[in-house]
């Protein structure tokens, strides 16, 4: 039985952040993984291959020059699974080249195989085909993500599918009813509505996306809706059923029926802990098989055992998972770090991108503290003319007592990448002037947060 200093299980973006810090503050180190190679879902089947995806449509579509050319116009008029495939496949394959190359140069040992603890500091790892190997460390990470939730009521096939399978297409369809209005099932819906797919989104709750602000939620409605995407609130799916070979039926409790060639269920995910044998470690899970953990250092109940990333829920990030799994590792091994920022950035790779950092309005009026809002549509700056956008918002939060940034809320093209200058004034409690007495390049979208701060000042109270 080899033994390690810590032996980190998963190797997704908490996995292998915790498991390179280990390494660089020379601590011997196991990161085992059950796929055939490391990256988990963050590389496989969540986020690289969905943003992959998301990127090679816009590009073959050419969607980002609609605002030019209209609707009808194409790059590629007949885009095809395997035009998707093969930019998907190329990415990956990158990917993981750069994350192996990672863990050679830390000296960061890999297994490959299903992980089962016998005891709370020894695993056995299935490496298949019978061979068993041993190991024990003094500390555990565990960051072994989440998978699809797959309700046993529904009839899983190649046409009813998780959010795993929908990268595996080998066709596209005309139309898909999307059950599951949150991050995954909004981005994948999306996606497939920039193919020209028919778009159905079905969700349960009264409204999409509810931790983002209402404003941007309204604006990002309004514009699927415009483009044709149908969305259903408060819409409580009862069956989903095969009807024929072109056809799915999915009923609603009020009585509606939904019918499309394929249907994607994205109503959630659960931990995936199975064949774990938590139990062995003194750790159990709850129903969704997600690991409770104390927030500051992400230490479970079993004092030398961690967990981060997906399978401690909420917010469930690759950037976030990262920081988790670089905080866990030097707290396992004693070394000080500071805690994080309150505030960090969330990034809905959408069509549009939606991202948000700070406080929602909702929040803001919540606990009552006077305040001041400031808009800007991406077609008031020159860079959006030059780019064609026909949408983008920007909603900027500021406190009428100190002035500060409160909270900064895009939607549009490019949302993902803007986000950080709101995120870098409200973390250093940067204020409105820092936006309108500095000066932004020309012609840029980030220009919109002169115009937004302006909106806000032009109402507020002079100082």
């Amino acid at each position: 039985m080899s033994h390690y200093d810590l032996i980190v299980i998963g190797s997704g973006p908490a996995g292998r952040r915790a498991a390179v810090q280990a390494a660089k503050l020379k601590k011997t180190v196991l990161c085992v993984d059950r796929g055939r190679r490391v990256g988990g879902v963050c590389v496989h089947t969540g986020t690289i291959p969905s943003k992959t995806l998301r990127e090679t449509v816009l590009n073959l579509t050419g969607w980002r020059e609609r605002g030019f050319y209209g609707r009808g116009y194409r790059v590629k008029d007949r885009i095809t699974a395997d035009d998707l495939m093969q930019r998907l496949t190329k990415t990956l394959d990158h990917e993981v080249e750069l994350l192996e190359h990672q863990f050679t140069r830390n000296k960061v040992e890999i297994a490959r195989g299903a992980a089962k603890f016998t005891d709370a500091n020894s695993i056995e790892i299935d490496c298949g085909e019978g061979e068993i190997l041993k190991a024990s460390a003094d500390k555990f990470i565990l960051a072994i993500g989440t998978r699809p939730y797959r309700p046993d009521d529904i009839p899983f096939d190649d046409a009813i599918l998780d959010a795993d399978e929908i990268l595996e297409l080998t066709r596209l369809p005309r139309s898909l009813t999307v059950i599951g209005g949150g991050v995954i099932g909004i981005e994948y819906a999306t996606i497939f509505s920039a193919l020209d797919v028919k778009v159905t989104v079905l969700e349960a709750a009264d409204g999409l996306l509810k931790f983002v602000d209402r404003e941007l939620i309204d604006e990002f409605m309004h514009d699927l809706r415009d483009r044709g995407v149908t969305i259903r609130l408060n819409a409580v799916t009862t069956s989903v059923s095969r009807q024929g070979e072109d056809a799915c039926l999915v009923e609603l409790e009020d009585g509606r029926q939904v019918w499309s060639e394929m249907v994607l269920y994205a109503a959630g995910r659960q931990g995936a802990v199975e064949g774990l044998n938590l139990e062995a470690a003194g750790l159990t899970s709850d129903k969704r098989g997600r690991l409770k953990v104390n927030e500051k250092v992400f230490q479970t109940d079993v004092p030398h055992i961690y967990a981060c990333g997906d399978i401690i829920g909420f917010p469930s990030l690759a950037s976030t998972a990262m920081e988790q799994g670089r905080i866990a590792a030097r707290a396992a091994f004693n070394v000080q770090t500071e805690a994080p920022p309150e505030y960090f950035p969330y990034g809905i790779y959408a069509v549009p991108e939606i991202s948000t950092v700070g406080e929602t309005e909702e929040e803001v009026r919540a606990r009552k503290e006077p305040y001041e809002c400031g808009v800007a549509r991406f077609r008031e700056t020159a860079r959006g003319h030059i780019m064609g956008v026909n949408s983008g918002f920007m909603k900027l939060i500021f406190s009428l007592k100190s002035r500060k940034l409160l909270g900064a809320h895009i939607v549009g093209e490019g949302a993902t990448e803007l986000i950080h200058i709101g995120q870098a004034v409200i973390t250093l409690g940067g204020t409105l002037e820092y936006f309108v007495e500095n000066t932004f390049n020309y012609p840029t979208l980030a220009e919109a947060y002169k115009i937004a701060a302006l909106d806000a000042w032009n109402r507020m109270p002079r100082v």
